[in-house]
Order: C-alpha cells, then sequence, then structure tokens
C-alpha cells in the first residue's frame, strides 16, 4: 500500500480524498494556488505545497510543478480528483516515466476513451449499442451533408475533444449545417485546442444514465449500478440520483453488461464511469467513458455502502476488486451547490461567505470546503459543495432533500439552494417524469423583474 499520496486537485474532492487517506493510514500532501491558501484541504492534509498563482494553467493543470511537488515530499502516488489532470494521459505518463503511481487510468486507456470518435469505434467493435453517426471526424462539409441525411435530422455535431457542452450544436434541418458547424469547430478549437467534430443522430426526449464500474490490474470487472444524470442545464449536471425512477431490473441488467463490455474493451484499470442515452422506450446509447472519479460518485457510495475512493486506492495499489455486480439497496440524491445567481441566468457568484450553517441528521451528508469566512475565488469551477439524502424510498429521499435545503444556510454569496429547492416541489419530477430537456420545458426559477 501508498505511504504518501499527493492529491493534484483542491476544494471538496480533495478534502474527500484526503478523509479516506487518513482512515487507511496514508500520509496525504495538498498542493494549491495562492488563492486557495486558506482551503480546509490545505489546513487538513499532513503536507501542503503551493504550485503557483490562482490560474489552473499556473497551479493545478501545471505538470512540472505538480510532479515536483510530489519529488520533494516523497509522494509515491498521485490522485488527481476530477477535473484538471484527472483524465490527461500525458500526465498519467509523465507519473509513470517519474515512478509515482496514478491513481486513475492507464495513459493508453485514457487517449482510448478520451477521444470521442476513437471511443465510439471501439466500442461499436465491442459490441456496445452507440447512437447512429459519423464513423469518424467531419472534415467535408459536403460528404457531413450527406451523412446528416442518411442518419436523418436532427443531428448533433460534437467536438471529439470536447466536454462540459462546449463545441456542441444541434441541427435541426440542412440550412443550419453551414453555420452551426462553423461555431462549434471554432468554439472547440478555443476551448481544447482541438477542432475536431464528429455527428451523431439527436436522440429526443432522451434520459441521461451512467453506470459505475470498476477494473482490476488482473482483468476482472464489475459495475456498480446507475446514476441518473438527467437534470441538466447546457449539458451541465446538477441534481443526480440512484436508481434512476425510469429502470427496470432488465435494463439495469442489460446496461450493466454494456458497462463491463465497454471497460473490457480497452482493459479498464481504475473506477471510472460509462454514459448512456436512454430513448422514451429504454433503448440505450453509448455516450462516453470517464476514465476517472465522478463528481456525483457519492450516491452510489451511500446505496450500496462502500467507499469508491478506497476502491481506487485499492486498485492502483494491486489489490484486486471482487468482480461483484452491486444493485442498489436505497434511495439517494445529490444536489450540486453552486456559487450562481439562480435568479440571473446563472451567475457566478465568487466572494466572501459571511455566515454557514450545514443541514445535519439521518442519512443526511455534505461533502464541501467552504465555512464561514471562506473566499470563494473567481478562477475555477463555481461548485461549492454537495448535498446527498439518503432513504428506503424516492419519496422520502425527495423530502429529506426539501428538509434539508430548507436548513442548508449559505450567506454572503449567491447559491442554487433556491433553484433545488423549487425543484423538490415540483410535481414532474416527484413523479419522476423528466429528461434532459426537462429545465428547458418547466421555469423552475423565475427571473427577477
Amino acid at each position: 500500500m501508498f505511504k504518501k499520496i499527493l492529491i493534484a486537485n483542491r476544494g471538496e474532492i480533495a478534502l474527500r480524498v484526503i478523509r479516506t487517506c487518513r482512515e487507511m493510514g496514508i500520509k496525504t500532501v495538498a498542493v494549491y494556488s495562492t488563492a486557495d491558501k486558506e482551503s480546509l484541504h490545505v489546513r487538513f492534509a499532513d503536507e501542503a505545497v503551493c504550485i503557483g498563482p490562482p490560474p489552473s494553467k499556473e497551479s493545478y493543470l501545471n505538470m512540472s510543478r505538480i510532479i515536483a511537488a510530489a519529488e520533494i515530499t516523497n509522494a509515491d502516488a498521485i490522485h488527481p480528483g476530477y477535473g484538471f489532470l484527472s483524465e490527461n494521459a500525458k500526465f498519467s505518463k509523465l507519473c509513470q516515466q517519474h515512478n509515482i503511481k496514478f491513481i486513475g487510468a492507464l495513459p493508453e486507456q485514457i487517449e482510448a476513451m478520451g477521444d470521442k470518435a476513437t471511443a465510439k469505434s471501439t466500442m461499436i467493435a465491442a459490441g456496445v449499442p452507440c447512437v447512429p453517426g459519423t464513423e469518424g471526424l467531419v472534415t467535408d462539409i459536403t460528404v457531413a451533408k450527406k451523412e446528416a441525411k442518411r442518419i436523418g435530422y436532427p443531428v448533433i455535431l460534437k467536438a471529439t475533444a470536447g466536454g462540459g457542452g462546449k463545441g456542441m450544436r444541434l441541427v435541426w434541418k440542412e440550412e443550419e449545417f453551414q453555420e452551426a458547424f462553423d461555431k462549434a469547430s471554432q468554439e472547440a478549437g478555443a476551448a481544447f485546442g482541438n477542432a475536431g467534430m464528429y455527428m451523431e443522430k439527436y436522440i429526443l426526449e432522451p434520459r441521461h444514465i451512467e453506470i459505475q464500474i470498476a477494473g482490476d490490474q488482473y482483468g476482472t470487472f464489475c459495475h456498480m449500478s446507475e446514476r441518473d444524470c438527467s437534470i441538466q442545464r447546457r449539458h451541465q449536471k446538477l441534481v443526480e440520483e440512484t436508481p434512476s425512477p425510469f429502470m427496470t431490473k432488465a435494463l439495469r441488467k442489460k446496461m450493466g453488461e454494456a458497462a463491463i463490455k465497454a471497460a473490457a474493451s480497452v482493459n479498464y484499470e481504475g473506477v471510472g464511469t460509462v454514459e448512456f442515452l436512454v430513448d422514451k422506450d429504454r433503448n440505450f446509447y453509448f455516450m462516453e467513458m470517464n476514465t476517472r472519479i465522478q463528481v456525483e460518485h457519492t450516491i452510489t457510495e451511500e446505496v450500496i455502502d462502500y467507499d469508491l475512493i478506497r476502491e481506487q486506492i485499492k486498485i492502483a495499489a494491486g489489490i484486486p476488486i471482487s468482480g461483484l455486480n452491486y444493485e442498489p439497496t436505497r434511495h439517494s440524491i445529490q444536489c450540486r451547490i453552486n456559487a450562481e445567481d439562480p435568479f440571473n441566468d446563472f451567475r457566478p457568484s465568487p466572494g466572501k461567505i459571511t455566515s454557514y450553517h450545514s443541514p445535519g441528521g439521518h442519512g443526511v451528508r455534505v461533502d464541501t470546503h467552504v465555512y464561514a469566512g471562506y473566499t470563494i475565488p473567481p478562477n475555477y469551477d463555481s461548485m461549492i459543495g454537495k448535498l446527498i439524502v439518503s432513504a428506503q424510498t424516492r419519496e422520502e429521499a425527495i423530502t429529506k432533500m426539501e428538509r434539508a435545503l430548507s436548513e442548508y444556510v449559505i450567506e454572503g454569496v449567491n447559491t442554487t439552494i433556491p433553484f433545488h429547492l423549487q425543484l423538490m416541489q415540483n410535481e414532474q419530477f416527484r413523479k419522476g417524469n423528466f429528461t434532459t430537456k426537462f429545465l428547458e420545458d418547466f421555469e423552475i426559477v423565475k427571473p427577477k423583474v
């Protein structure tokens, strides 16, 4: 087992990893930018190293500084969390070259799944259902238009190196194709340094359902059931739950088997997620594979009663997994608490938290790094915490979430708590009647007049 792990991340996920390491008797090293010197992950780690100024490219994305921090503190492993360098094949390889274990996928696995066009080809070869679309990248507009006719409108253009909804455009008819392609490729080039695009059939009324998987160094794979991530705004997840209210036992079995096929096709090592779109007739299609821990891993932990960060560390240390496929025994919901103004088009709201009170009680969990007096920097993602509840049934979980949200006090900045409260009270959400377009169809939070 590792003696010391450096956490190449910040905020709540860094704190989350530190806690599990402490329980496992593993020393920890926090890295931080000057903007994060007062963050809890810096205080709770055994050691802390400043790696640069606030901009991510000069700190949390600076590979050489992170490797140097690991070497000077004698860390024998690096946990990347999610975001930043967690799915960076170059960084995974750099860790190998410096004899530091990267707690995540191997470089070749990240490369195979990181490029979405390549990943889709891999999945088709593995027999995993995929959305009809182009086999490779779209380079010629004339050919692309012919392909769109073959697939059938509407189609969606996606950046091959994309994520977070960037470099995506929905095209309903041929007349819109040229403009959509130009804008999507320009956006992709600016955001990812790669303007490559591919095209898929646009699935109407879809659910976004992902399967949690794990694979060890000995070719054993298992899945840990599903999470429904359909409540989204501009392709950004806001609420996740498990089990999905749309799921059946037969569908879970099929999707779980497909996810394991996906993991086996690249000999996946670590904890990861296979994401699917599921149409209204419960046909499912591979969307992408995330070769890292997910923000929403918490709800899976709650319903199968298992620490996924611990599992990541054990797999990286060469410990075999059980190979058992898990089914949820309870219901769990997670609300992402963002420092954003839901009454003003979710505008980011950095600043100083003047008052803070966390909810509690049976089945209530809060993962956060903020506190009264903490200043939220404007340099990073606006998520400041995750509120997770668990109960015997979905109805009980929604009621518990509503109660917990009403107790949650964060003053000094705007947060998404009011949005989540109104969502929990929405009749259609409570009935489980929602798709990825739910927030477009229902005005949950009305703008201030």
